[in-house]
């Protein structure tokens, strides 16, 4: 998933972000509500994980402008109150969620699983698009008896791919949603990138699903 994450201590925000990187995330990490409001309404999340204290904009304004502008993007909120009055407001702010510092990467990562499966596309750890199945514990994918082991990146696209099922994404959508803030990617990576993930497939009998949209970008077009 494409993950913002949004924590003004550092020595919270690196082990958090690693942990997300580690097992497959996408992560833009920013330290301020202002700079991290800008990239919200720039660039489509799959998930947003907010402390609620943050400088400039909190976690808990930003949460409800985000709401209000209609975004239905799942938030995951971090914060140190734990009362339940404080509960209570984050979650009528929009949040869907909410984890009470000092925060535990081994239920961080589950709470991540849990909000990423609220797609009805999601069975339990398993993405699913026709036969064709996408296991996020292992990193591979499953057609009938056949599997083939996925790369973390490759992973990352395919991931993207089956969540916008005929729907042309462009270079520059799928650069954002695979590389974090402040990578650079290499002008050829996402050709690059497409074309292994093509013979992955080709080598459980996935042939010709990945349609490269003249000029415009890549689209995945099951036929059924």
């Amino acid at each position: 998933m494409l993950i913002l994450l949004v924590e003004d201590d550092p020595s919270q925000l690196e082990p958090l972000r690693a942990a997300l990187l580690k097992v497959g995330h996408t992560v833009d990490a920013l330290a301020d509500g202002e700079t991290a409001q800008w990239f919200a309404f720039r660039k489509d999340y799959d998930l947003l994980i907010l402390d609620w204290m943050l400088p400039k904009v909190s976690g808990v304004e930003l949460c409800q402008v985000y709401r209000r502008a209609g975004k239905l993007t799942p938030v995951l909120m971090l914060t140190a109150k734990d009362t339940v009055l404080d509960k209570v407001m984050g979650l009528d702010a929009g949040a869907d969620d909410y984890l009470v510092k000092p925060v535990d990467v081994l239920e961080l990562l589950a709470r991540v699983r849990a909000l990423g499966r609220r797609s009805p596309m999601w069975q339990g750890d398993i993405l699913s698009l026709g036969d064709l199945q996408l296991h996020l514990s292992s990193l591979t994918l499953e057609l009938g008896s056949l599997t083939t082991q996925l790369s973390s990146r490759e992973f990352q696209l395919m991931e993207y791919l089956m969540r916008h099922p005929r729907q042309v994404l462009s270079h520059n959508q799928i650069e954002q949603a695979l590389w974090s803030y402040g990578e650079e990617p290499e002008s050829n990576a996402v050709t690059t990138l497409v074309r292994r993930l093509r013979q992955r497939l080709q080598t459980i009998g996935v042939k010709d699903w990945i349609e490269t949209v003249h000029r415009m970008g890549y689209r995945i077009n099951p036929p059924f």
